[in-house]
């Protein structure tokens, strides 16, 4: 039976109560959610901080996911939200026509991204940035008479996104576990994962083995076969994988001598999580094809942008064809006026610099501290994304059996003790709001430390 009472006067058992009864969340085990009663529920926010139905507290230590980059409570962000709707609240990108909000974002952007960024194609969510970028290269090779060339070559580890497309690009098994995926016409190279390698991540020879296997790969598949590789500048969800030094000139290289095209993604990356504006610029990457989302808009509303390089746009633009791909919120003017207005503020306030220069040295000192704790087996990091691998042996590198049963326990106690966090396989990753303090980072740290410690204990 529905129930009729406001949200605002529901209590925390009556609002999981609805939320099981009507909701189905993503990425989620639907029985074990029913078993644990429901979700929490989150009711504000505000800077770094969450609060839930019961008055907790929490630290985000993960911005939402990876994405409210300037943190909760942004009014400004609401306010020319209004204000775009009052004046156009929805037109089209479709049949030759556009409006001043989409002209706007793509100037900027185009001033922002990597030299020969110029032109961008806009969707809601990185999931379509990506299966863009795929429709992109195959559009692209069709046109030079080559349309044997689909191949896109990914990575393991990779996470590119959930809609089939992009789900078949994760390098992740278990994004695999729906029957058809992966499709056909994409393959995956190893990982620049030097812990899972047994190797140091800072060996500039592990660099140029792992950029090694992309060749590998690529010679396996065929070259005349292959249309590009994509790839994170730093693996995120899959466990905020550094690549080694070296490793991204190599790969460039490589994919030069086959002509293949280079996708960036930097859904992640970009807008300053790295402490420049994009990932690319921290290894000197030079894409055909970046795709971003997340801080585009600091997570306020659905957006997300294809840059495209010239090669591209040129097939494009110098033959007739339609490229038959888009969705009906391409370039939202609403979206689109509330990224400019986040990536203002970005450069108003020097967001990008204060990660640079405060935040991402702070995380490296705290939490490049707890290398020494019993549970941890490497701490890697830059800028506002970092991860603690943790491990039953620092010798061997073994994880816990069953892998990831430790991580999962830390998170939860993180949880518990005000600090929202994420396990991935038996690792911790943070990636909290670029608006977050040294004294905020020494917070995050002593609560982790203390779950650690708790953890330790009890095994």
């Amino acid at each position: 039976m529905k129930d009729d009472t406001p949200l605002l006067n529901r209590s925390g058992d009556q609002l999981r109560a609805s939320d099981l009864a009507h909701h189905l969340h993503p990425f989620t085990d639907h029985y074990g959610l029913a078993k644990e009663g429901g979700p929490r529920v989150i009711t504000h926010g505000e800077g770094i901080y969450l609060w839930d139905t019961e008055g907790r507290r929490l630290l985000d230590g993960m911005a939402g996911l990876w994405c409210v980059n300037l943190g909760y409570g942004r009014k400004e962000l609401g306010e020319v939200a209004h204000q775009q709707m009052d004046r156009l609240a929805f037109y089209n990108t479709f049949f030759k026509t556009s409006h001043e909000p989409v002209i706007e974002l793509s100037e900027r952007l185009a001033a922002l991204t990597p030299d020969g960024i110029e032109n961008f194609f806009f969707a809601n969510s990185g999931s379509e940035a990506n299966d863009t970028a795929m429709r992109l290269v195959r559009t692209y090779w069709a046109a030079q008479d080559k349309p044997e060339r689909q191949v896109v070559i990914s990575r393991d580890y990779a996470y590119h996104g959930s809609t089939i497309a992009a789900a078949s690009l994760c390098g992740l098994p278990g994004m695999h576990g729906t029957p058809g995926l992966p499709i056909a016409g994409i393959a995956h190279a190893k990982a620049p994962y030097a812990w899972a390698a047994g190797r140091d991540k800072d060996d500039p020879e592990y660099g140029r083995e792992a950029a090694d296997a992309v060749e590998a790969k690529i010679l396996e598949v065929g070259p005349e076969n292959v249309a590009a590789f994509i790839g994170e500048p730093v693996l995120g969800a899959g466990g905020v994988i550094t690549p080694p030094p070296g490793y991204w000139a190599r790969v460039q290289q490589i994919c030069r001598k086959y002509d293949i095209l280079l996708i960036c993604d930097e859904v992640i990356c970009g807008f300053g999580r790295t402490g420049q504006w994009f990932g690319a610029q921290n290894y000197d990457i030079q894409p055909d094809i970046m795709c971003m989302a997340k801080g585009l808009s600091s997570g306020y509303l659905p957006i997300s942008a294809v840059g495209v390089g010239a090669r591209v746009t040129e097939a494009l633009r110098n033959r007739p064809g339609v490229f038959s791909h888009g969705f009906t919120y391409s370039g939202h003017p609403v979206a689109a006026a509330v990224a400019l207005k986040a990536l203002e503020i970005v450069e108003a306030e020097g967001v990008v610099e204060h990660v640079r220069t405060a935040v991402g040295p702070a995380l490296d000192r705290r939490l490049g501290a707890l290398i020494d704790h019993p549970l941890v087996g490497e701490v890697r990091g830059i800028g506002a994304m970092w991860a603690l691998e943790l491990t039953s042996d620092k010798t061997t590198r073994a994880p816990f059996t069953p892998t990831g049963s430790v991580a999962t326990r830390v998170r939860n106690l993180c949880f518990e003790r005000g600090l929202a966090t994420r396990a991935v396989r038996e690792g911790l990753v943070f990636s909290p709001p670029l608006i977050i303090t040294p004294a905020q980072v020494d917070e995050l740290a002593d609560i982790l430390t203390s779950c650690l410690d708790a953890v330790v204990g009890e095994l």
